[in-house]
C-alpha cells in the first residue's frame, strides 16, 4: 500500500462506519467477521467508533426511518461481537484516550487524524473503514505516509496576520489554509499565532483544514510538539504566504446569508465538548427558538451524560433544541432528514459542516455560536 515496506504496530484503532455510508452490503461485511469463531474475531487492540448515523433514543422525531435504525442495530451488534467499544465519537482525543507523542495509531475520522498528528504528535493516516477494521483485528497497519518521519516535515508556509478569536474564526482560518494547501501530501507550517489555542479552537481549526483541503497534519510554530522552531520542521526553506483579513473575509462570503430565513441551526462537526455544551446552554438560557427554526446539537455519549448531569441538556431542550448523542449531523442521513423536515437554509458555527452540507441539498450559512442562537430566536440569519 503506497509502497509500504512493512507494517507498523498500532496501539489504537478508530473506525468511521455510519450506516448511510455502509449500506446493507457494508453491514453484512462486518457481520461476516462477527460470525467467525470467538477466538478468531476479537480485536487485538483497543478499538473505538466514530459517530453513529442514528441516535436510537431519538430517530423518528427527526425524520429517520425504522429501516435506518435497524441497519444501525445490526452494525452495533456486529461491532460488539468483535469487541469494538461503541464510543461513537469524533472527539476521542478530548473524551476517551488521547494518543501520546510518537504513538502509532489507526484513526479514521479526518478531524481526529489531523488533531492527533498535529496537536498530540501521534502518527496516523486517514484510515478507511475496512483498513481501520483490519488494523483493529491485527494491531498493525501499513507503514507509509505520516507513520514515516520524512512525510511529517512542512511543505508549505503561512504567516497569519489576523488573530482568530472565537471557534468560528479558528475554523475559517483552518479552512483558508486547507484550501491553499489543497493536498493530502502537503503539511502546512503556520506562524503568527502568539497565544496557545484551546483544545476546542484547535479542534475547529484542524477539522476545517482537513475538510477544505484533505490535510492530515499541520505545524504551528512554537505551539505544536514537533515544531518548537521553524527550522525543526524545515520551514526556513519554504516561501511564506501571508493570510490576511481579506482571505478570511473571502471564505466567509462563500457562506453568507444575513437576513435569510433559517430552517435549522446545527451545532456539530466536530461533536461538542462539555465546554461547548455549557456555552450553548448559557446562550439558550431564558430564550426560546423561533417556531419555524429547529435546533440540533450533536455531542458524544460521554459528554451527553456529563451535560445531562450538569443541566445543560435541559436548558437547551427548554430553548426548543434537540440534543443528539453519539451522532454527527452530516453522517445521519442529512439529505433524507432535510427533506423530511423541509430544511433547506442551514446555519452553523462549524466551517467544516457548511463545507460538506452543500452537497446534501442545503444552502449553508456560517456564523458564530452567539449569532447562531440569536438567529434561531429571530428565525433569520444574523451575522
Amino acid at each position: 500500500m503506497f509502497d509500504a515496506e512493512d507494517m507498523v504496530t498500532v496501539s489504537q484503532a478508530h473506525m468511521m462506519a455510519d450506516p448511510e455510508s455502509l449500506g446493507d452490503a457494508g453491514v453484512a461485511f462486518v457481520e461476516a467477521f462477527a460470525d467467525l469463531p470467538v477466538d478468531q474475531r476479537r480485536v487485538a487492540i483497543p478499538m473505538i467508533t466514530d459517530p453513529r448515523g442514528v441516535d436510537l433514543s431519538c430517530y423518528e422525531p427527526i425524520g429517520q426511518t425504522e429501516e435506518m435504525a435497524n441497519l444501525e442495530r445490526r452494525f452495533i451488534a456486529a461491532c460488539q461481537a468483535l469487541g469494538i467499544m461503541m464510543t461513537d465519537t469524533c472527539v476521542n482525543y478530548q473524551t476517551i484516550m488521547p494518543p501520546v507523542f510518537g504513538d502509532h495509531v489507526a484513526y479514521g475520522d479526518t478531524g481526529v487524524v489531523i488533531y492527533s498528528n498535529s496537536v498530540c504528535g501521534a502518527r496516523s493516516n486517514f484510515e478507511g473503514g475496512p483498513s481501520a477494521l483490519a488494523a483493529g483485528l491485527t494491531g498493525r497497519t501499513p507503514r507509509y505516509g505520516l507513520h514515516l518521519d520524512e512525510h511529517r516535515d512542512g511543505t508549505c508556509r503561512f504567516i497569519v496576520r489576523e488573530r482568530p478569536v472565537g471557534l468560528t474564526d479558528w475554523g475559517v482560518l483552518g479552512a483558508v489554509i486547507g484550501r491553499l494547501a489543497g493536498s493530502y501530501w502537503r503539511i502546512p507550517v503556520i506562524e503568527g499565532i502568539e497565544h496557545t489555542p484551546t483544545s476546542d479552537q484547535m479542534k475547529h481549526f484542524g477539522a476545517a483544514m482537513a475538510s477544505h483541503g484533505s490535510t492530515p497534519m499541520f505545524h504551528m510554530v512554537a505551539i505544536t510538539p514537533e515544531a518548537p522552531t521553524l527550522a525543526a520542521v524545515g520551514g526556513e526553506e519554504l516561501a511564506a504566504r501571508e493570510i490576511t483579513a481579506a482571505d478570511l473575509d473571502a471564505l466567509r462570503s462563500d457562506f453568507g446569508g444575513a437576513g435569510s430565513k433559517v430552517d435549522v441551526v446545527v451545532f456539530a462537526a466536530p461533536q461538542l465538548s462539555i465546554v461547548e455544551m455549557r456555552d450553548v446552554a448559557t446562550l439558550c438560557q431564558g430564550r426560546r427558538r423561533h417556531p419555524d427554526t429547529d435546533v440540533i446539537v450533536c455531542t458524544s455519549p460521554t459528554v451527553y451524560a456529563d451535560s445531562e448531569r450538569m443541566g445543560f441538556n435541559a436548558t437547551i431542550e427548554a430553548f426548543g433544541g434537540r440534543v443528539l448523542r453519539g451522532t454527527c449531523f452530516y453522517q445521519q442521513y442529512a439529505r433524507e432528514i432535510g427533506e423530511a423536515n423541509g430544511w433547506t437554509r442551514l446555519l452553523s458555527n462549524s466551517a467544516k459542516i457548511v463545507n460538506i452540507l452543500g452537497g446534501y441539498g442545503y444552502k449553508p450559512a456560517l456564523a458564530s455560536m452567539a449569532d447562531c442562537i440569536a438567529s434561531a430566536v429571530a428565525g433569520e440569519v444574523i451575522q
